[in-house]
């Protein structure tokens, strides 16, 4: 399998995966993550499309990962970091992919610059204007309980939080999403970010996703309960001749549950993408 590389461009740490001989103008994946995981997530997805001819990249982004934070950590925020990513890296145009947090992020970044996206990959995502909040992303937008539960984390309640979703959870895996409380600043980020999450804002991006008219593939766990397949098959009518896979087995975090089939249905779906191109089709 291609060996995976870490670097830093910017200020923002980031993995990567390209073939032998890849050049400018080639093609590029850039993978997005969520909440609260890191580039690690797509570890196992980079180097698969390396092997179909891909510059597959993966940003953490700031306050995950090895990214430092840079406050205020909010949605506005980070859709700017990710741009400011994408020229930083040299990277003209992407497929994207996209986890969680990094839908609503990706997806806004995508919409605001359409010219720099010839596809899309959406795994159990939103981006609605009509989404609701759950959980402990509700505690998070509250004044005061917030800031508890960031200051309260440990890594043993963050390991149990998480493990409640994917059972299976590699201790690394833990280790590297952990960072994401790793310093006040982190915390803190954590906190901006959810609470300049008002869904309203996605209005101004109506019809948007499906004006792109790029080739796209959505990938679900059949099992998650945060982002319900529905949300799927959601996405499913809104994108022209968009498909979609859905993974009985598999929960939230799919890339953790079933690594192998999550990156081979990706790594399949880009192949496709870049033949087609090729061919004119």
């Amino acid at each position: 399998m291609t060996a995976l590389s870490l670097g830093r461009t910017d200020g923002i740490a980031y993995r990567e995966a390209r073939p032998d001989g890849w050049d400018e103008g080639d093609p590029v994946a850039l993978a997005v993550h969520g909440y609260p995981t890191s580039s690690y997530l797509w570890r196992n997805v980079l180097p698969r499309l390396a092997e179909v001819g891909y510059r597959a990249v993966a940003p953490d982004l700031p306050g995950f990962g090895d990214s430092p934070a840079d406050l205020p950590g909010t949605w506005e925020r980070q859709v700017e970091h990710l741009e400011r990513f994408r020229r930083a890296a040299g990277i003209e145009r992407t497929a994207l992919l996209v986890h969680d947090w990094g839908g609503l992020i990706g997806l806004r970044w995508a919409c605001d610059h359409p010219e720099a996206v010839n596809a899309l990959v959406l795994t159990d995502t939103g981006f609605f204007p009509d989404g609701k909040w759950h959980g402990i992303a509700n505690s998070l937008k509250t004044e005061g309980e917030g800031e508890q539960v960031v200051e309260n984390m440990n890594r043993d309640l963050f390991a149990m939080g998480v493990r409640q979703v994917s059972a299976d959870m590699p201790d690394d895996a833990i280790d590297e999403y952990y960072k994401a409380y790793s310093d006040p600043e982190r915390k803190q980020s954590q906190l901006d970010l959810y609470r300049s999450g008002d869904f309203s804002k996605l209005n101004a991006y109506d019809g948007k996703l499906g004006a792109l008219g790029v080739p796209t593939l959505i990938v679900w766990g059949a099992k998650d309960q945060f982002a319900p397949v529905r949300g799927g098959y959601r996405f499913q009518k809104q994108i022209p001749n968009a498909s979609m896979v859905v993974l009985e087995d598999a929960d939230h975090f799919l890339m953790e549950d079933q690594p192998d089939r999550v990156a081979g249905e990706i790594s399949a779906f880009l192949a496709g993408v870049t033949s087609t191109a090729a061919t004119g089709g």
